[in-house]
């Protein structure tokens, strides 16, 4: 029988390292690709801006996490905040990011749906 915390980081392990979404972004002419889950310390961030009420930032920093090219590495670094926050269109970051957000529902409809 396996200890609970092995149990624990395996499915962790099996979640980071799965299939990868593809979402298509027509206004940025590009395909951005997301994770069903993201570590801890990372959702924190978000976290910690959505309760001083930083709605906006809380977007703009879990679009720069967890936005990924094909291969897995992060499209933006921390120094694109700026620009995304003031030269970006709020619709299409908006868009991104709750797709980006909401991932793992979309993974169980999928999954309800073949079911």
């Amino acid at each position: 029988m396996s200890s609970p915390m092995k149990q624990i980081t395996d499915h962790y392990r099996s979640a980071i390292g799965g299939e990868m979404k593809k979402i298509n972004v027509p206004e940025w002419d590009m395909d951005i690709y997301c994770r069903k889950t993201y570590p801890f310390k990372d959702e924190a961030r978000v976290v910690e801006l959505q309760s001083k009420g930083k709605t906006v930032e809380a977007l703009v920093e879990s679009l720069i996490i967890k936005a990924l090219n094909k291969d897995g590495k992060r499209i933006f670094v921390d120094l694109d905040k700026t620009s995304l926050m003031h030269e970006a269109d709020p619709a299409v970051i908006t868009k991104v990011a709750s797709a980006i957000n909401n991932f793992e529902a979309r993974v169980d409809l999928e999954t309800l749906a073949k079911e």
